[in-house]
């Protein structure tokens, strides 16, 4: 089974994306003047459109570590290929060898290349629309929208977000 993994980072300050006033009139941007974040780590199958998320306080390879346990208890018996960015927490000792114990074979993408992982799409879809413009004075139940918007999607608008269906996709599944 071939999975791509990434993590974003979501905060309850929201990203900008459009703003608009009447001539002469200031805008009004919400800041919620809290500072708190999460990092939500995602797993995506290529072929079905299956997702997995975990979240954290942290990005770090003890994060990144729960992470691949969890996905492999997500799937377990298979034989799993886990395709994924060059951070840090990724390329750790400690990292490379449970994936190793877990029987998941790490492939590390090209740096600054993150148009290659497709779940890339599905954080640029949550900024975009689930969270953007809008404050999030309670980061839980800003997760909890993302959480719904992605799992009460179907499989093939997941890949469709992802990139995964546009013809121009760089792994054949």
């Amino acid at each position: 089974m071939v999975l791509f993994s990434d993590a974003t980072i979501l905060t309850e300050t929201p990203p900008l994306r459009a703003g608009w006033s009447s001539v002469g009139q200031q805008a009004e941007v919400p800041i919620t003047g809290n500072r708190d974040k999460r990092v939500v780590f995602g797993a995506l199958n290529p072929k079905t459109g299956a997702v997995w998320f975990d979240e954290s306080a942290k990005w770090n390879q003890g994060a990144f570590q729960e992470h691949l346990r969890s996905i492999r208890s997500r799937w377990r018996g298979w034989r799993m290929v886990l395709f994924l960015d060059r951070g840090s927490p990724h390329t750790a000792k400690r990292s490379r060898a449970l994936a190793s114990e877990l029987g998941i074979e790490l492939r590390f993408l090209p740096t600054a290349c993150p148009e290659l992982n497709p779940v890339e799409g599905l954080w640029r879809h949550v900024k975009g629309r689930v969270m953007a413009n809008e404050p999030t004075p309670d980061l839980s139940a800003g997760l909890g929208r993302v959480y719904d918007e992605l799992f009460q999607m179907e499989p093939t608008e997941r890949l469709r977000l992802a990139g995964v269906l546009s013809g121009n996709f760089w792994l054949p599944t």
